[in-house]
């Protein structure tokens, strides 16, 4: 046993000094204090790791001391944690999706966004065309029982009060909005979630949602109100259809990847597609939550036509010059 104890102590003198600077270096670290490390310090410890490793193999190698074993197998692992993990703070991660991985899975999709689009607006003109030519369709599209007398048997006044008064009206308006906004978030969540069905549920959502948006419209438009009804739908519309747009794009992508795989295995195209389609839905949640902001303050406290078409078309612009305008990479 005295020479392997002579053995030992001179592997450990030998060697000691390198794993104590590393644990000091680990430490700090860990104590959240790396960006006071300097360039030096950074670039020694992959050196230093992988002399721990060196003497962590030899060590088992001629069976050294258990416990000096298992102190240089503790310290490897934190060492490669901090060498090979993550590098990036939780809001490091945030402000990544929001400056480049959001905006760019949006981007991706953009053929499946004008699809998306397409559908929902043929849904709202084959709609609108139905109620003009028969008044009985706006039930079909807007279940009667949210409606609260915006139907085809209100008064002129009675509608034209919903847009802009307060009192009974405007409270019987803001069920209708929180209607609009539960059935649009539904939609979104829907139309992602039954996307893998080939596109043929996520189409028949996208329609519907144009049909229900329709109805509205051709409803107020019939009283010669339809200007006042979109300004005071696209406050928050804009934000809140746009999202139900990408959602429904996303779940067209991963429909068209299950049908149409190309080269690659319906599998490995679905996990593709679905990573994509994963992060706009992530977005999309947040485009939703704004929609919600806008539809509880901005819809309740402006009533001047202009400023709301102004706040719509002020909306628009920010998403579009979000999304699609060229922008600078963020370094990984």
């Amino acid at each position: 046993m005295a020479p392997l104890q002579l053995k030992s102590r001179r592997f450990r003198e030998e060697r000691e000094a390198d794993w104590r600077r590393l644990e000091v270096l680990l430490a700090r670290i860990e104590k959240g204090s790396a960006a006071k490390l300097s360039t030096e310090e950074l670039l020694e410890i992959p050196v230093l790791y992988r002399a721990t490793l060196s003497s962590l193999s030899v060590a088992r190698s001629i069976s050294l001391d258990q416990s000096l074993t298992d102190y240089l197998e503790s310290l490897s692992t934190r060492a490669y944690f901090v060498v090979y993990g993550a590098r990036t703070t939780v809001w490091e991660r945030a402000g990544r999706f929001f400056a480049q991985d959001w905006p760019d899975a949006v981007k991706g999709l953009w053929r499946e966004t004008l699809v998306a689009g397409a559908i929902m607006a043929l849904g709202a003109i084959v709609a609108a065309v139905l109620v003009i030519q028969d008044p009985d369709w706006f039930y079909a599209f807007v279940p009667r029982e949210m409606t609260s007398g915006r139907d085809p048997t209100a008064t002129t006044a009675y509608l034209r009060s919903t847009l802009y008064d307060g009192g009974s009206a405007r409270n019987g308006l803001s069920a209708m909005a929180a209607f609009l906004f539960t059935h649009n978030a539904q939609i979104a969540i829907l139309a992602f979630a039954l996307g893998f069905a080939l596109c043929l549920p996520t189409a028949g959502l996208m329609a519907y949602n144009g049909a229900t948006l329709g109805a509205f419209i051709v409803l107020f438009a019939s009283r010669g109100l339809g200007t006042e009804a979109v300004g005071w739908l696209m406050i928050h519309g804009v934000t809140e259809l746009f999202a139900v747009t990408l959602a429904g794009a996303a779940g067209l992508a991963i429909g068209w990847s299950v049908a149409f795989p190309g080269r690659l295995s319906r599998v490995d195209a679905l996990a593709h597609a679905g990573k994509r389609a994963a992060t706009v839905m992530a977005g999309v949640v947040v485009m939703l939550f704004v929609a919600g902001l806008l539809e509880g303050f901005a819809r309740q406290l402006i009533r001047v036509d202009a400023i709301r078409y102004a706040v719509a078309f002020g909306s628009a612009l920010v998403w579009a010059s979000y999304f699609y305008l060229p922008r600078r990479r963020v370094r990984p």
